[in-house]
């Protein structure tokens, strides 16, 4: 539903929907994704860069193929029920056969380092009947395994490229065009080699610029001092009414087993973001104010974020903290694993990378458990208000790396 606000009160409206929707395909139409409605944290939501790299794709295919010029696009989102409207900020011909539209980036209140960056699609048509992925200026290329793209791909992550693909259909049936025309997409962002600079890109191997990303379309506010804040109040929510258990998860990774296989209301789990030991802080202070301690606390998701403790980094914002590589090779070397594999962990370009060298290797999953365990005392020590901690870790598919359950 569409919520507007109105002072401190939300009204719920009925979602506006798309008006390219046939009205014999109603229970197919999207409604709007609001960018007005406020997070819960009160904080604004954003656009990804997927989103308006695919807003550039619509705009430059309406004036491609039927000479119209946008002022909005309208994005399909992932969730396959809402859609985005994305302003546009320019579109022009580059010549006969090429045409580019540009996007601004609008990340809301999260602190991003491509907000108020030109997202650029250049799109023409080609004879392979394909929907082609280039880089244009200022988007990275993929130089190492081990990412979401194959070496020497553009940086564009699946769920983008799933958007804009989308896009590319939906608009080839709206303009009339044969399903088997073809077209290229060069994603570019302006002075974006200098704002990746600033960014994980170059330690990854992604060489030439940003990133797109996404995975839901939406950016959500969630790295502010004010999310922080918000926080403590999701965490008073979950310990109340004596709960005997709580799961904590930086991201989305985890969700699943707090709901299936913890059996966890969803009051009683706190997506705590990059914040671990602001969220430990706040547990601890409100035992201590109830007067009792908790049975158990889960901490569920992706090593990326996780594993950090064990380097005494408990804000995992990539811009506080390094990566968790040498905390995974520290272990293995520990464990007596080979010089050799150690190096290539502590080289590898992310965690995903390190568990596929990990993978043929025995004794794996003792590692991964492991690491649970001490990154469990670590919390512990921290809020010793809690009978005991327990840590879950994940590989970004939601399989469990480490204890099964």
């Amino acid at each position: 539903m569409r919520n507007r606000w109105r002072g401190k009160r939300r009204r719920r409206l009925r979602p506006r929907v798309a008006d390219t929707a046939p009205p014999e395909d109603a229970e197919l139409r999207r409604a709007e994704f609001d960018l007005r409605v406020l997070a819960d944290n009160g904080l604004r939501r954003g656009r990804t860069t997927g989103s308006c790299a695919t807003a550039a794709v619509i705009a430059a295919l309406a004036l491609l193929l039927r000479e119209q010029r946008r002022l909005h696009a309208e994005v399909a989102l992932p969730d396959g029920k809402h859609y985005l409207v994305v302003p546009i900020q320019a579109v022009r011909r580059l010549n006969t056969e090429t045409v580019r539209a540009e996007v601004l980036k609008d990340g809301g209140d999260d602190p991003d380092n491509t907000h108020g960056a030109t997202i650029f699609a250049e799109v023409r048509r080609n004879d392979c009947g394909e929907v082609r992925f280039l880089a244009a200026a200022g988007v990275g290329t993929a130089t190492r395994p081990g990412l979401r793209v194959a070496v020497g791909e553009p940086a564009i992550n699946p769920v983008p490229r799933a958007m804009m693909r989308q896009a590319v259909a939906e608009m080839k049936t709206e303009c009339g065009v044969a399903p088997e025309q073809g077209f290229d997409l060069a994603i570019g962002c302006e002075n974006g080699e200098t704002i990746a600079r600033k960014t994980f890109n170059p330690r990854l191997g992604i060489v030439g610029g940003i990133s797109i990303l996404g995975t839901s379309g939406i950016v959500e506010p969630m790295s502010m001092a004010s999310w922080v804040a918000s926080i403590e109040v999701y965490v008073r929510v979950a310990l109340a009414d004596a709960a005997p258990a709580v799961a904590y998860l930086p991201g989305k990774i985890g969700r699943d087993f707090a709901r299936d296989t913890l059996g966890l209301e969803e009051a009683q789990t706190v997506q705590i973001a990059n914040f671990l030991g602001d969220a430990l802080d706040f547990t601890q202070a409100a035992l201590l104010e109830q007067g009792r301690e908790l049975p158990a606390l889960w901490l569920a998701g992706h090593p990326g974020k996780l594993a950090k403790v064990l380097a005494g980094a408990w804000d995992t914002h990539s811009s506080k903290s390094n990566m968790a590589m040498d905390s995974v090779a520290q272990v293995a070397a520990e464990r007596g694993y080979g010089a050799l594999t150690v190096e290539k962990i502590r080289q590898a370009n992310t965690v995903e990378a390190a568990m596929e060298i990990l993978k043929p290797e025995a004794g794996a999953q003792a590692l991964w458990i492991d690491m649970e365990q001490r990154i469990a005392r670590l919390a512990h020590a921290r809020v010793p208000a809690v009978q005991r901690i327990e840590v879950r870790l994940f590989d970004l598919a939601g399989n469990p790396l480490g204890a099964a359950a």
